[in-house]
């Protein structure tokens, strides 16, 4: 580092991880010690180690690899020399996101489908219940953000945290986080019941010796593996409080299908389709991006009419939760575990099915946690008008001065204390401007509605957010500074990489703030067996399964070393 200070070098090197496609041995083994050298703690995190595919079959193995160094963004601010020897932590939380916990042996399911739309069906699903336990793990054995040092105040799990809104999935979710018996297994409790012992070759069968679509892809034939993820276990739940945001799979069928009531007989019937023509298919497939309507009843005919119906143990616990009931069971006190008392939903939640809400995420910092599903269907979401007029009066309340819509400035509410939006849907998927079918007179908004709300107020710093199932860090408002935020996206927890992410606001004495984005992975091994079925092995197969799913795209989710590890600047508002 000679001729230069350890922030220039940070600087340096961080560019230079944001822009290169290969590096020297030398060059990353320096980068990663500036970043430790930065770091109160790297232990636990991507910064120490992250997993790395091995081996040149079709089936990869995955292995520990070196840590990710930090990248420090400029494109809002430049950070001076010694902010990190003024630094004040003001916020530490982790994000969850996506976790998709899925009851596959549900009659309304689409694996059928996967060949058209890789995630209707993947080779680790059965297991989605257990990676999750191995992630709450990790956060409560990390405890703190390694830039900052702080406690970790909270987690957030910004939506999509069941995969079908079956109240018997959303028991699983909130068990995962507060703790306590799981048996991740719907119907029989005593067998699984689902497409991956259905001696159909579209599907992988781990415990036969069928050559099947995916063992011809390199995976493997693993016996005991379904037998053991509907086997019973207790999860910890996490030791910090936590928070639920809404997605659209909380939300409708399959995330997707509007749910108007009139597939409930076929969630908790005993007829699952496990297959379909290649003709039946491609219409259904079309019909679930361009209309949802009609994928409803088409669906409905298949599944008592045609394709090849499997009998299962029918299950009332598989019946679709609505928006209420969904923030009734968080009120539960079962469920309460680390806290707060309905972890962001209230009663009046509960009556109304309104899911948006304000909570403390740190003293001094504001969270607003946004409902973005649109229940006319599709994947995509939106905002009603009702809610973006609540989002300007909440982000008044908490602004000493913003912009009007004319870009004159306002002086009014009560402070400028940071504030951080959360939602499930990103700003570029929040298309979807149907009618809300229960508020057929209500106006959509879309994503550059809520962007340009953010930036009339100084204050808002961040919007973190999920549903792409990518990591992808984007600056928004370079040309006035001022106007200027970070959208954080992460990617999900079911398909690879499998990511959570740690996020510190920090202020740099300086005039700026710093976020850093850390990522972080499940507790479970890097090197996993085919031959290990217990609770640590299985998890360690959900991470090697994920990445070898024949329609994955690990490494378009995966994103690039500015979405990793990241130092994220910006103006500190009211400076």
């Amino acid at each position: 580092m000679h001729g230069m200070n350890r922030r220039q070098f940070v600087s340096r090197m961080s560019a230079a991880v944001a822009g290169a496609a290969l590096w020297s041995a030398t060059s990353y083994d320096q980068a990663l010690a500036v970043t430790a050298a930065r770091a109160v703690r790297t232990r636990g995190t991507t910064l120490e180690q992250a997993a790395l595919p091995t081996g040149a079959g079709a089936y990869k193995r995955l292995a520990a690899g070196p840590g990710w160094p930090l990248v420090v963004r400029g494109e809002l601010a430049s950070g001076s020399t010694g902010r990190d020897d003024r630094r004040t932590g003001l916020a530490s939380f982790v994000q969850f996101t996506d976790m998709h916990l899925a009851d596959v042996e549900s009659p309304v399911r689409f694996e059928y489908l996967a060949r058209f739309n890789g995630s209707a069906h993947r080779p680790q699903e059965a297991l989605t219940v257990r990676g999750a336990s191995s992630l709450i793990e990790r956060v409560n054995a990390v405890r703190q953000g390694p830039y900052t040092g702080l406690p970790f105040g909270l987690v957030m799990a910004t939506g999509d945290n069941t995969d079908n809104h079956e109240h018997i999935e959303l028991d699983w979710y909130l068990t995962v986080m507060s703790g306590g018996r799981i048996t991740p297994s719907s119907g029989d409790p005593r067998r699984y019941e689902g497409v991956q012992n259905s001696g159909n070759a579209a599907y992988w069968n781990p415990e036969s010796p069928l050559q099947d679509a995916y063992k011809a892809k390199g995976l493997p034939e693993i016996p005991g593996f379904l037998s053991g993820a509907v086997r019973p276990f207790s999860a910890p739940g996490l030791s910090v409080p936590w928070y639920t945001t809404v997605g659209n799979h909380d939300d409708s069928i399959q995330g997707t299908l509007p749910d108007l009531g009139l597939l409930n007989a076929l969630y908790t019937g005993d007829r699952k389709l496990e297959g379909c023509d290649d003709t039946t298919a491609a219409r259904l497939a079309d019909a679930l991006r361009n209309d949802p309507g009609h994928a409803a009843t088409l669906l409905g005919s298949l599944l008592t009419d045609g394709g090849a119906i499997r009998k299962v143990t029918p299950d009332e616990r598989r019946r679709p939760f609505t928006p209420a009931e969904f923030a009734k069971a968080h009120l539960d006190p079962a469920y309460t575990g680390a806290g707060p008392v309905g972890h962001g939903f209230t009663s009046d939640a509960a009556s109304s099915g309104r899911l948006y809400y304000t909570f403390p995420l740190a003293e001094g910092v504001l969270g607003v946690s946004l409902d973005t599903t649109n229940r006319a269907g599709w994947a995509d979401g939106s905002l009603g008008t009702e809610q973006l007029h609540w989002l300007e009066s909440v982000l008044k309340d908490h602004s000493s001065r913003w912009y009007d819509t004319d870009g004159r400035t306002v002086r009014g509410g009560a402070g400028d204390c940071p504030i951080v939006l959360f939602s499930h849907h990103t700003s570029t998927s929040m298309g979807n401007l149907l009618p809300d079918p229960y508020r057929p007179f209500e106006a959509r908004h879309d994503g550059k509605a809520v962007v340009e709300m953010a930036q009339r107020f100084p204050n808002v710093v961040a919007w973190v957010n999920g549903h792409t199932h990518e990591n992808r860090i984007t600056p928004h408002g370079h040309a006035v500074p001022e106007r200027a935020f970070w959208e954080i996206n992460t990617a999900s927890h079911v398909d690879y990489p499998q990511h959570a992410r740690i996020i510190e606001l920090a202020d740099n004495g300086d005039g700026t703030l710093s976020l850093f984005t850390t990522l972080i992975e499940s507790a479970a091994p890097y090197v996993c067996s085919v031959t290990d079925t217990s609770d640590a092995g299985l998890a360690a197969l959900y991470r090697e399964l994920s990445y070898n799913d024949p329609n994955g795209t690990p490494d378009v989710r995966l994103g690039t070393s500015a979405d990793h590890n990241t130092e994220l600047l910006l103006p500190r508002p009211g400076k």
